[in-house]
């Protein structure tokens, strides 16, 4: 037998004795050890791509108790890469998710981004040209920052001419950013500090179909409605306006002005409207004396909220009308002649709902025609 061969046979026989004395317990508790070492040692892969540039830097200022250095700007990374502050996932590639993580400032946008989200951070500036890279954008959302006016870039939004969403609501602004892209479908604007909105602001935004303008301190509007060729809703509640918008565009189909100073409203204001479903004119100051008898008799009208304001009579509203809130005024009569014109079998109001609690009106005063005209109410609160 060769030596080699009589060598292996040896070692063979130690390494059965040797195991000979260990049970069955001891050796699956050395084989998992083995196992687990052989992993770590051999397991330890780390991606690198040669192709790829290092991730782009950032300069901080130190933490001394000198003037603070201006905020840091990202260095241009390669198209393909997320910053590292952002998360980019790998099966939506074209979303890039920096929302929620008290950033100060805006980290730079590979040039593929389609969807941007940055709310819920503390940004207070965008700089000029922030997005110059990213001219693919449709969605931006920028809410719930402190970016103010006077820290934007006067054209920061100039190059996208893709985007359709744009939020910057609960913000610190206090004018309208402009110019805008005219493929703006929904500006979002909600709870700033805006207080006036100049005629040509939205001018050119023939795309747009939402606009929120809520919970700011505008005293005027004039006409930048009147342009807006494509919107189907305007919130312009919890403002400070005294008066309507001057024209609404013919597309309109919903009309929030609540929470106003508004005391009257123009002779067949709506009747330019002919798609307009909903209006909702609650807490304002309006009276009978600023409205003419054909101001709410509009065919296409759904809902009317004219709740908390200073009416004294029931305003005369089309047979179309389903739902009527009129709440909280000081109402003491009830009119069946602002339902229904004529009141047989065939004319008859389409009146669904109808409130009247909060007035001067007693329970007897209602007219004995009241159910002929009112066929269709479910619900009639006096």
């Amino acid at each position: 037998m060769p030596r080699a061969t009589t060598l292996i046979l040896i070692l063979a026989g130690l390494c059965v004795s040797s195991l000979g004395q260990y049970n069955e317990e001891e050796d699956l508790a050395w084989l998992q050890y083995y196992l687990r070492q052989s992993r770590a040692s051999s397991y330890n892969y780390v991606p690198y791509y040669e192709e790829e540039s290092p991730a782009y830097a950032y300069s901080y200022p130190s933490a001394t108790d000198t003037e603070p250095e201006p905020e840091p700007e990202p260095q241009q990374a390669a198209p393909w890469r997320c910053p590292q502050e952002c998360d980019c996932p790998p099966n939506f590639s074209s979303a890039m998710y920096c929302d929620t993580r008290n950033l100060r400032y805006l980290p730079f946008v590979p040039s593929r981004m389609k969807y941007v989200y940055f709310q819920n951070n503390l940004i207070t500036s965008i700089q000029e040209g922030a997005f110059d890279n990213a001219t693919e954008l449709e969605w931006l959302a920028l809410h719930n920052n402190q970016i103010s006016s006077e820290k934007m870039g006067k054209r920061v939004f100039g190059k996208l001419q893709r985007l359709e969403r744009l939020y910057m609501n609960n913000n610190n602004l206090t004018r309208l950013p402009s110019p805008l892209p005219r493929s703006l479908r929904e500006l979002h604007l909600s709870y700033n500090q805006i207080s006036k909105v100049p005629p040509n602001a939205l001018e050119g935004l023939e795309n747009l179909t939402a606009l929120y303008l809520s919970h700011n301190f505008i005293f005027e509007m004039g006409a930048s409605l009147k342009g807006l060729k494509s919107l189907i809703l305007a919130d312009l509640s919890y403002n400070n306006l005294r008066k309507v918008p001057d024209g609404l565009p013919a597309s309109l189909e919903q009309l929030y002005l609540e929470y106003n100073y508004i005391n009257a409203i123009p002779d067949e204001y709506f009747q330019v409207s002919p798609r307009l479903l909903y209006v909702r004119m609650s807490h304002n100051s309006l009276t009978n004396q600023g409205l003419s008898s054909n101001t709410f008799n509009s065919s296409s009208i759904l809902e009317l909220d004219l709740s908390y304001n200073r009416l004294q009579k029931i305003p005369r509203v089309n047979t179309n009308l389903e739902n009527l809130y009129l709440q909280g005024n000081q109402i003491d009569e009830f009119s069946i002649s602002s339902f229904c014109s004529v009141v047989d079998v065939v004319n008859y109001s389409r009146l669904q709902v109808l409130r009247l609690d909060g007035n001067a009106i007693k329970r007897n005063a209602v007219p004995p025609d009241a159910p002929l005209c009112l066929r269709r109410a479910t619900v009639i609160e006096i």
